[in-house]
């Protein structure tokens, strides 16, 4: 939404019975990493006993009224850009199943522990009209919100949607498919007409449930060679435009091209 973080304070849910500390140790270095890189300090925290390990941060963060960026303004005319490959919930998916590549892992890995300041920072330099992130309701699911609360629709090019390394093969498996993928497509999928041939790709990928994905922007066609430029400059994983904002019909909500 344009904020900046200030402060953060770590959650952590460990099984201490069962799981030697050295494994926490990692596991906060790892959350300090990234909040180093966001430039935000981690101020103390909070730890519970648990039989499932579990990590989080609650973060404080701010930004004047006037430059706050909502999911709820995107313009007609807009050009819609990702800044991160989807496909981390098939690919995590095919990992709990034994079925992932050690190179595909690497992907994974990559792709989810690459912060979204770069995107924020070229956002904020160049002024958009909108932009969400794209996490557990996958792109559809998030450009859904995006287009019902800013009263337009949406049209996505399908060869433009950056893809991980070897999703789209985990894709063409069942028991690849995260269980929350499978959700969105049932409760997204009346709100999408599909024009393109859909040999091109495995359409639940476009429901995909995402862990840590990257943001979808909004952006007006004369500010849009700004933020692809900015967003090459910061080194974001993606600089995609994969649809055109446009007139809100009594159709269906997102066409797929």
């Amino acid at each position: 939404m344009g904020g900046k973080p200030i402060f953060a304070l770590n959650i952590t849910c460990f099984p201490t019975d069962d799981l030697p500390l050295e494994v926490l140790h990692e596991i906060l270095k790892g959350g300090q990493d990234i909040a180093n890189e966001a430039g935000a300090p981690i101020l103390g925290g909070h730890s519970i006993k648990d039989k499932e390990p579990k990590y989080g941060m609650v973060v404080t963060g701010l930004v004047k009224k006037e430059q706050l960026v909502r999911n709820d303004n995107a313009q007609v005319g807009d050009f819609l850009v990702l800044t991160k490959p989807i496909g981390t919930g098939i690919i995590s998916t095919a990992i709990k199943r034994g079925n992932a590549k050690d190179i595909d892992v690497e992907n994974i890995i990559q792709v989810m522990t690459d912060s979204n300041v770069k995107a924020t920072n070229a956002m904020n330099e160049v002024g958009v009209n909108s932009c969400t992130d794209i996490t557990g309701y996958g792109l559809i699911g998030h450009l859904k919100e995006m287009c019902e609360s800013s009263n337009v629709n949406a049209i996505i090019n399908i060869k433009d949607i950056p893809i991980i390394n070897g999703a789209s093969n985990y894709a063409s498996n069942d028991e690849n498919i995260p269980g929350g993928t499978k959700r969105n497509y049932e409760c997204f999928n009346s709100v999408v007409q599909y024009q393109a041939n859909e040999q091109k790709i495995n359409k639940l990928q476009l429901y995909d449930a995402q862990t840590s994905g990257g943001l979808l922007i909004s952006v007006s066609e004369e500010k849009k060679n700004a933020l692809l430029s900015s967003l090459k400059k910061q080194k974001c994983l993606s600089y995609s435009v994969i649809g055109k904002i446009v007139d809100k019909e009594p159709s269906h909500l997102i066409q797929i091209k």
